[in-house]
């Protein structure tokens, strides 16, 4: 079982880069710990800031530092960074086209027993609204790695969600197909398509595995790239199947299950079905618990495909 968060990946990430780019810089708000970012702090004090809690200048800030030539990658809770600097996200980063990296830790239900206060089932839709700005959510480790040396790459901005804890392995140090903004193909299949992204995506394979034992062929894509998403690929796999399902730790409402219905309503029309978080405040439990409350596990997401056929 995988014990290394993508957080600490993308801290080894930045800190190897880091050596050779003097304009990498860290900014948290009074969250380095959460972040994982400790280790670079420490490494690079010349290259961090430590704002406190106070997401809209940490957003603002990054900004400025980017206008300034430097390349900034801001830490904050997803809870709070697509929500109390939206504004700032929208104006500054977005539509001046800086070159921020927006890291949006403990995503989705992390929290667990902090409740809605601390969820974040709204930020794909908030921050997919607004032009300019892309949206990211890696399914694993490797492929935060890859994600994150692709970013670093590149002078445009961007938000990335990514959970609190460990997760499964989706892919391996030596199997890691990736092509910035196109979905990953993880299953071919001729029955169904599953759409999945971030900490969706595992369970959505085991699924695969299931429904295969019963006799199902079902495709997977791992949407990393909520925006842009990948309409050509997910037009190639939609076409030929009788169903479609999308599953994402997010509300139900303007995220992957919206936008996936939206190509396929105008380009392939037939039955899509988005399994997510209600539309209400999550039960309170770890991560694991709440999604097995919502169905939202390998043996779920196989149920609903056999429901659709």
């Amino acid at each position: 079982m995988n014990k290394i968060t993508n957080r600490k990946v993308i801290c080894d990430v930045l800190m190897e880069r880091a050596e050779t780019d003097r304009d990498i810089t860290v900014l948290c708000s009074d969250s380095r710990g959460s972040a994982s970012m400790t280790p670079f702090f420490a490494k690079y004090p010349g290259q961090t800031v430590e704002v406190g809690i106070a997401e809209q200048d940490l957003v603002s800030i990054s900004a400025g530092m980017a206008k300034a030539g430097l390349k900034p990658y801001a830490f904050s809770p997803a809870s709070f960074l697509s929500t109390r600097s939206y504004e700032q996200i929208k104006i500054d980063c977005a539509y001046s086209n800086q070159n921020v990296k927006l890291v949006g830790i403990s995503g989705g239900i992390s929290y667990g027993a902090l409740g809605m206060s601390h969820h974040s089932a709204q930020d794909i839709a908030a921050v997919s609204a607004i032009p300019n700005m892309r949206v990211y959510l890696p399914s694993d480790r490797f492929q935060t790695r890859k994600l994150f040396e692709a970013l670093l790459d590149d002078d445009k901005p961007a938000y990335i969600r990514i959970g609190r804890n460990a997760v499964e392995d989706v892919y391996s140090e030596d199997s890691c197909p990736f092509v910035m903004d196109r979905a990953s193909v993880l299953s071919e299949g001729k029955d169904a398509l599953i759409v999945a992204c971030g900490e969706m995506v595992r369970p959505a394979l085991d699924a695969v595995e299931l429904l295969k034992q019963s006799g199902i062929d079902a495709a997977l894509l791992d949407m990393y790239c909520v925006k842009p998403l990948d309409t050509e690929t997910l037009l190639k796999y939609a076409g030929p199947v009788r169903a479609v399902v999308t599953v994402e730790e997010h509300s139900p409402f303007g995220g992957l299950g919206s936008m996936v219905s939206q190509v396929i309503g105008a380009e392939c029309p037939k039955r899509v079905r988005n399994m997510a978080l209600p539309d209400a405040p999550v039960i309170t439990g770890t991560s694991a618990e709440v999604f097995r409350y919502y169905g939202l596990i390998g043996e779920g997401i196989a149920k609903k495909v056999r429901e659709m056929l």
